[in-house]
């Protein structure tokens, strides 16, 4: 995994450079451009855009592998503090056509993505609480016994109800007896099938005591829990038995979702510029690459706050509700300051689009993760 993570965090980068050159001083200027042969005054080709100094030195080889890697220069310094601190005026810059002082929003994105599962890969994962098997069987026989005396307490409470529903003198039974003795007669039979339930629970648990596991799972682990999962996939066919076929192995089914997740980020993008166009329908001025820009730095910042979120909750004991709660703040107040500087919003403008674009934000994860779950574990 920590490969894997690491070899995307070059490939991200490299991808991300490419898509944005450096904008530096390179070497002294020649006469005629190596690549076109164009006549040349300055430091770069005014026809193919070749630097007019070609470097064939191995301490170059290294450079370019490293600007490669963090390929954010001083520019990195004059956008940071604006993505954190004003967002707006950052997205506002960039969309007006002042670019060459700030990295792009995808390249940005690219690289923040990237960095962040391979920093998650390497952050620690708390083993999961799961009790021994052997006080799981204890725990399941003492919810048999209370199933069990809770099914003789519904007998007696059907007797009586049947009892009050046949009158001695002969008379018609009332009609809320009657009720009474229907509502007594389906919580008997709920009881009854609590009590079937518990048996065969604590009946697989003693066998997998004794004989193991045929799939290897540890018994009792959450591992073991999730591949217990009784799924109707009626006739085996379909994203629901796929799903379950891959649940067999969690392990592995964990890490494809893992895979699929890091291999996909970006969809983020795509699904959530249409819900911020819907904002800003009625709106003249705007286009969807405006739109882009916003969400690219706005999901920047983000995965930002994910990291530090994970390291302060992991470094930290016992700081895990300050940090989420401040993290929860943050979050909408960050999305209002970007809204109101970046499309010149009014106070009340940017705040309702804010509420809305929370709600818009929990609609775009939830078909993220349907996505994610479908190209991880649906085929």
């Amino acid at each position: 995994m920590e490969l894997d993570a690491a070899g995307g965090v070059v490939t991200g980068a490299m991808i991300a450079g490419a898509i944005q050159k450096g904008a530096g001083r390179v070497g002294e200027p020649h006469g005629v451009c190596a690549d076109c042969g164009a006549e040349v005054t300055g430091n770069f080709c005014s026809n193919c855009g070749q630097a007019t100094h070609v470097h064939r030195t191995l301490l170059h080889l290294g450079e370019e592998l490293l600007h490669g890697v963090m390929h954010f220069d001083g520019r990195i310094w004059r956008t940071l503090p604006l993505l954190i601190l004003n967002p707006g005026r950052l997205t506002r810059e960039w969309v007006q056509g002042r670019r060459t002082r700030y990295v792009s929003p995808l390249a940005m994105f690219l690289f923040t993505l990237f960095v962040m599962f391979f920093a998650l890969s390497f952050m620690p994962h708390p083993a999961p609480q799961t009790a021994p098997l052997s006080e799981q069987i204890a725990a399941q026989r003492i919810a048999l016994a209370e199933a069990e005396k809770a099914v003789l307490e519904a007998k007696a409470e059907a007797e009586a109800a049947q009892a009050a529903s046949r009158p001695a003198d002969g008379r018609p039974p009332a009609v809320s007896s009657g009720a009474r003795a229907g509502i007594t007669a389906g919580a008997l039979a709920a009881a009854e099938g609590v009590v079937i339930q518990r048996k065969a629970q604590l009946e697989q648990m003693e066998r997998q005591a004794v004989e193991g596991r045929k799939d290897g799972l540890t018994p009792g682990s959450w591992q073991a829990q999730v591949a217990d999962i009784n799924w109707d996939t009626g006739d085996g066919h379909g994203l629901t038995a796929a799903v379950a076929k891959k649940l067999k192995n969690p392990d592995l089914a964990l890490y494809k979702l893992q895979q699929t997740m890091y291999k996909f980020a970006f969809l983020l993008v795509p699904l959530s510029i249409p819900f911020v166009a819907l904002m800003f329908l009625w709106k003249r001025g705007f286009t969807l690459y405006d739109h882009g820009v916003f969400v690219l730095y706005s999901l920047t910042f983000m995965s930002m706050l994910l990291m530090a979120v994970v390291v302060a909750t992991t470094t930290i004991k016992g700081a895990g509700g300050v940090v989420l709660g401040a993290a929860a703040l943050i979050v909408p107040a960050h999305m209002f300051a970007q809204l109101k500087s970046a499309y010149g919003l009014s106070i009340f403008s940017a705040a309702w689009r804010t509420f809305v674009l929370l709600i818009f934000c929990n609609i775009v994860i939830t078909l993220f993760i349907l996505a994610i779950l479908y190209l991880g574990l649906g085929y």
